[in-house]
């Protein structure tokens, strides 16, 4: 499948993964610093942005894992491992590359897939399939409502702590992608088990935004049973997406998630 990608910089590699019904501008806001420092990659997911749509299969989520160790491959210059990193879905697809032996390192921000329980992943579940309720009936005048700050900030404040940094075209974008994405539902009812465990020589960090209302903070004490040589950064003022909520921070995580070193501990960050 040939996905919609783009590359900045030079240096090691880097690609970067968004979430579901978002798509790679979601990166925008540390693309530029980041760049600075890594070749960076950012990629459409299969369904989103301006890449194809996914095809039939019974494990969306593992489907699109497939198609994203593939483009990983190719978009890495010969005889060198790239690192990666993701937001919510791309965050469980990093694990899962990372699980697979594709990678040289991976960096989780807010990952989906380490939800407490049953009803907790079902909390999940259905918290998404409310929010793409309200964005459809929002569709004949959702430019247009969304202009207004006030409303932009209370329809995307399950996802930005900080919300009013969305322009009102990025926020109408994304609700409409919220809204229509037909790769959505199927990445829902997915069975995000990763494929095994993560070899402890690969770095693993994982990043959680405390105040996160789509994939709470609480979900980060799975993280050391689940990785016990991950590195935990928790930060205290920062959404799902905390790409626009604490830039700098993300910046200096995503750093030190893909230099050479792995070490493991427990962060506490303070976003600004």
């Amino acid at each position: 499948m040939d996905l919609a990608y783009q590359i900045y910089g030079e240096g090691p590699t880097l690609v970067l993964v968004h979430g579901v019904v978002h798509r790679q501008q979601a990166w925008s806001p540390v693309i530029a610093k980041l760049a600075e420092h890594r070749r960076v990659v950012t990629v459409d997911l299969p369904g989103h942005g301006l890449s194809p749509q996914l095809g039939e299969g019974d494990n969306a989520a593992h489907m699109m894992a497939d198609i994203l160790e593939g483009f990983v491959d190719e978009v890495t210059p010969h005889g060198e491992r790239a690192h990666i990193a993701g937001n919510s879905l791309g965050g469980w697809l990093s694990l899962e590359l990372a699980a697979r032996g594709a990678v040289a390192s991976a960096t989780a921000l807010s990952p989906a897939g380490f939800w407490i329980n049953s009803l907790d992943e079902r909390r999940t579940v259905e918290t998404f399939r409310s929010l793409r309720f309200v964005s459809r009936l929002l569709s004949p005048v959702r430019l247009e409502v969304l202009r207004n700050p006030v409303v932009r900030s209370a329809a995307l404040a399950p996802f930005f702590s900080r919300p009013w940094r969305i322009s009102p075209e990025d926020a109408a974008a994304d609700a409409e992608s919220l809204a229509n994405n037909v790769t959505a539902e199927r990445v829902a009812e997915s069975d995000f088990t990763l494929s095994g465990p993560i070899d402890p020589s690969v770095p693993v960090t994982v990043q959680w935004g405390g105040l996160d209302l789509v994939l709470p903070v609480y979900q980060a004490l799975r993280v050391r049973g689940v990785f016990p040589h991950a590195r935990l950064v928790v930060m205290p003022f920062a959404g799902h997406v905390p790409m626009n909520d604490a830039p700098d921070a993300v910046i200096s995580v995503l750093l030190e998630g893909s230099s050479a070193a792995s070490t493991t501990e427990f962060q506490h960050a303070t976003a600004a």
